[in-house]
């Protein structure tokens, strides 16, 4: 291995289960992406069968069209990830401090993160909204960041970096199956291209959460980011994957650029970061 090797820290006896993960390689991480996203849909058809009658036009109209449209899955995906990574022995690897180095200019991309946060968080309509509704999406905004964080940062970022992947490698792979988690909207009934537009965007996005890694040292820092980002985006626009219409508040105008300087700050990461985290 290069000098992107990355340590595990697993120490003692592992069973035949571990060490087939323990192998890593981006094969075996797009396997896990691609079962846990079969999981993921299964459970969404379980979640319509059990409350779909509940999951009104406007997903964010009653407490129970959230919970059943958006909650109830991920609730499920969040279970099954925290089962994998605990019979894996993981979890100190992937919530331990990364021995990747980031670099200072890194610390571009959670700062453009936390900028729209806030400023949504001051400009969301919250009358708009029952209460009920406002506290579940924000706490599936966790479990939103808990799910795909732990899955395209964490587990996919390990089994790619423990072969020996360099570190463009490594943001392009997760990055890719981040958006590719999102592929899954067709099944809602979104017309494809905008399900394209929004796979394109999420990758842009998992590019910025990857250099947040990178800088922050630690996985907790994206998901809490994007745990916060998503439920300020639902509640600014009133929806899922959509843009606000007729009139807005300023501060919400001041966050949508920001969407476009993320997919800035991903192009200039697909320059900048090389294979050696030293000269990225």
């Amino acid at each position: 291995m290069d000098e992107t090797q990355h340590t595990t820290a697993l120490t003692g006896p592992r069973s035949r289960w571990q060490q087939l993960f323990d192998r890593g390689g981006a094969l075996r991480a797009l396997l896990v992406a691609a079962v846990y996203l079969g999981l993921f849909t299964a459970a969404g058809l379980l979640s319509g069968l059990l409350g779909g009658d509940h999951v009104e036009k406007d997903i964010f109209a009653t407490t129970a069209s959230v919970f059943f449209g958006l909650t109830f899955p991920l609730l499920v995906g969040c279970a099954l990830l925290a089962l994998l990574v605990t019979s894996l022995g993981w979890w100190r690897v992937l919530l331990g401090r990364s021995d990747v180095p980031g670099r200072r200019w890194m610390w571009v991309a959670p700062v453009v993160v936390v900028v729209p946060i806030v400023l949504r968080l001051l400009g969301i309509p919250y009358g708009d909204y029952p209460d009920g509704v406002i506290v579940l999406t924000f706490a599936t905004g966790l479990l939103i960041g808990f799910s795909e964080e732990l899955l395209s940062r964490g587990v996919v970022v390990h089994m790619l970096r423990v072969r020996g992947a360099g570190e463009r490698t490594v943001m392009i792979v997760s990055s890719l199956v981040f958006a590719l988690l999102h592929s899954v909207n067709l099944l809602s009934g979104q017309k494809i291209l905008i399900v394209l537009a929004t796979m394109g965007f999420t990758f842009a996005f998992g590019v910025v959460m990857y250099l947040t890694l990178r800088v922050t040292g630690s996985l907790v820092w994206p998901i809490l980011l994007h745990g916060l980002y998503d439920p300020t985006l639902f509640l600014a626009t009133g929806g899922i994957d959509t843009v606000h219409t007729g009139d807005i508040d300023p501060l919400l105008a001041l966050a949508a650029p920001f969407n476009i300087i993320f997919i800035v700050l991903a192009l200039v990461a697909l320059v900048i970061v090389r294979r050696a985290p030293r000269r990225a």
